[in-house]
């Protein structure tokens, strides 16, 4: 393969993948992964992960509070992302949106807290790096409520319907595939990967979680990325050369301040 990948989202600063990064870094270049964005969840721990970023010249961070409580121990406001954000290797807002797969009640600090995110994308014009777990008509009613289609950016993880991908794409967003488009059971998620305009597609690990075949159920990393990538060039009948350049070029133009 002569067209290098990019990792869109991972996390490289977590506890299983910090310690081994000159390993990760290698592993990435021995499968053609040239670059790898790692995404925010919490502010506490967002300046170690911008420290491990800056010590390699092809990672990216984007800057969030990822909706799960059980990440975040301080809300953001705008004013904190936008000062973040405003470092040369931060490239979007996020990752942030709506996870209601554990929660129950009142919620509307989760959406909130959403909005915030949004307002900060905007001011800083720099793409969403949205996550959306059992929330989806929520996550797209306030994206277009607070006109997160001026900045864009893209939907992580995609494991949504047809319909939700159609819906985010009229936005103006990008899909990214994970490990799980691998799996022998995600036969609605391959469909949808088949529907998705390769030229609005990115490919992610999303690691540490969701390990690709034929890794299922090990620490991932983002060298596994290319796996998915394997599977879009296969469910589509492309080259993985392909896909490769394909979503490569998507990243950049999507996360235009990154430098390759």
């Amino acid at each position: 393969m002569n067209a290098p990948l990019v990792d869109s989202h991972c996390h490289l600063d977590f506890p299983e993948l910090a310690e081994n990064l000159h390993d990760l870094l290698a592993a990435m270049a021995q499968a053609d992964v040239g670059w790898a964005l790692c995404a925010g969840v919490t502010l506490e721990r967002f300046p170690a992960m911008l420290a491990l970023v800056r010590s390699a010249s092809n990672l990216f961070a984007a800057v969030g509070v990822h909706p799960d409580t059980e990440y975040s121990e301080r809300d953001p406001d705008a004013k904190t992302l936008l000062e973040l954000a405003n470092d040369p290797r931060v490239v979007a807002i996020g990752e942030t949106g709506l996870d209601y797969y554990r929660l129950e009640g009142d919620l509307e600090w989760q959406r909130e807290r959403f909005r915030t995110h949004i307002r900060a994308a905007r001011l800083c014009s720099k793409p969403l790096i949205i996550h959306t777990r059992s929330a989806a008509a929520d996550t797209l009613a306030i994206l277009k409520e607070e006109g997160a289609e001026a900045v864009g950016g893209v939907f992580h993880c995609f494991t949504e319907s047809a319909q939700i991908a159609r819906t985010a794409l009229d936005l103006g967003f990008y899909i990214s595939f994970s490990g799980i488009v691998t799996f022998k059971n995600a036969i609605e998620l391959k469909e949808v990967a088949k529907m998705v305009p390769l030229e609005r597609m990115l490919v992610e690990t999303d690691a540490p979680y969701l390990a690709p075949v034929p890794y299922r159920g090990k620490v991932n990393q983002p060298a596994y990325v290319r796996h998915v990538a394997e599977e879009i060039a296969r469910l589509r009948g492309l080259t993985l050369d392909a896909v490769a350049e394909q979503t490569t070029e998507n990243f950049f133009r999507l996360f235009s301040h990154a430098k390759r």
